[in-house]
């Protein structure tokens, strides 16, 4: 028999997601699933919505006041204004999750459960049900009832004690970086959840927590203190490891040099006109490099300061090695590379108002991703995708909203 074949719509075509999720973490997942085909259904509060609708400046230029930051997260999902507080909001929250693949949830432990809403409780409905919990500090153990934000786990985890200047305070990452990898991480775990459901016929609960995943994302540092006892401190721009690795100031701006290996560092010399440093035993491997960092960078920042940003680069990728000027977001987004891999999708909303994202970035050859809803309003979906998914008539939604149960 021929291969199956992946239906219209992208790799996830037919998996029904419902995201109960807010903020970052859990849109960023559901964000993805929908990037890759699959039909997500989200979930807002009626008349309030997703609590990252507010914060802007900036917003998008309609009468929605929708911020930008909402609408890094939220495209290709529809929304639904639905009161799970009351109980005829959470047992459409129930009928909806019968039906679903997925359900992706970032409430604290425990706060679902006295909807009927818990993984226990929707795993009895639907046992095929895969329902990714997203928490601070995950699902059990002594620190299972706090709250947890992307700020508070990167003090918390360790990535400030190693991110700053040496000399500075700690500092975190210029973007939400541990809610981001979380939301990559479940994805990652739900995908093998339906993977192991499709095989089994069981779905499962995955339990995704900020902390762990920070612990995760400390990579080579952590090795380094567990398997080294080395402990990380910060040095800037600098690599724990590898020398030279870090920003140089040139004539006139800045580069960054990125030399992982000996034959790297000796034809870097050589583009500087410091070849007899290659000779100097304090430089002969990574590791006397790295010993001997601070003697290195004397010699080499002056050598770098006498070149222009784009004259040093461009001798550098004659030679093959590894450099590029520091750019800020109007430069890297004018970038022909950029253009050219199309990182930027133009999208509209129903009403026409133009809005650009920044795309999937795997290039999948068969099962592309594809930008087919701009982040919806809060609640623009609830009348038809109830009527759709639940044959909910007219008149028993209008009931509904007369009740405060749906907008």
């Amino acid at each position: 028999m021929p291969p199956e074949t992946t239906a219209p719509g992208g790799a996830l075509a037919g998996v029904k997601v419902l995201d109960l999720s807010r903020v970052l973490a859990g849109p960023w997942a559901t964000q993805m699933l929908g990037d890759l085909g699959a039909e997500v259904l989200k979930i807002e509060q009626p008349g309030q919505g997703d609590d990252t609708r507010r914060w802007g400046p900036p917003a998008l230029a309609d009468d929605s006041g929708d911020s930008a930051y909402y609408l890094c997260a939220n495209r290709n999902k529809r929304s639904l204004a639905i009161d799970l507080a009351q109980p005829k909001g959470a047992d459409l929250i129930r009928r909806l999750a019968a039906q679903s693949d997925v359900l992706v949830e970032n409430f604290r432990v425990g706060g679902l459960a006295k909807y009927g809403l818990d993984y226990a409780s929707l795993s009895a409905i639907n046992p095929r049900l895969v329902y990714c919990s997203i928490t601070g500090f995950g699902q059990d153990g002594p620190y299972k009832d706090k709250g947890g934000y992307d700020f508070l786990i990167q003090a918390m985890g360790g990535l400030m004690s190693v991110t700053g200047e040496a000399d500075g305070t700690p500092m975190k990452v210029g973007v939400p970086i541990v809610d981001l990898f979380t939301g990559t991480y479940a994805t990652v775990a739900i995908l093998a959840a339906l993977r192991h459901r499709d095989v089994t016929g069981q779905g499962q609960h995955v339990d995704c927590a900020l902390l762990d995943t920070q612990l995760a994302m400390l990579s080579n540092q952590a090795s380094n203190w567990l398997n080294g006892g080395t402990v990380p401190v910060r040095r800037g721009n600098d690599h724990p490891n590898i020398v030279p690795y870090r920003d140089y100031e040139t004539a006139d701006g800045a580069i960054v040099v990125a030399l992982g290996n000996d034959r790297q560092f000796r034809d870097f010399l050589r583009v500087l006109g410091l070849s007899d440093l290659g000779d100097d035993p304090r430089f002969a491997s990574v590791a006397l490099r790295s010993e001997h960092r601070e003697a290195l960078h004397a010699h080499l920042a002056p050598a770098v300061a006498q070149w222009g940003s784009d004259d040093l680069v461009a001798a550098m990728e004659a030679a093959k090695l590894p450099a590029g000027k520091v750019a800020g977001l109007p430069e890297i987004f004018a970038d022909p590379q950029v253009a050219h891999r199309k990182n930027v999708q133009a999208m509209a909303r129903a009403d026409g108002t133009p809005l650009q994202v920044v795309g999937f970035p795997a290039k999948l050859s068969e099962t592309p991703a594809s930008y087919d809803r701009a982040p919806p309003r809060a609640g623009a979906d609830t009348r038809e995708a109830l009527a759709g998914a639940l044959g909910l008539s007219q008149d028993a939604l209008d009931a509904l909203v007369a009740a405060g149960v749906i907008a």
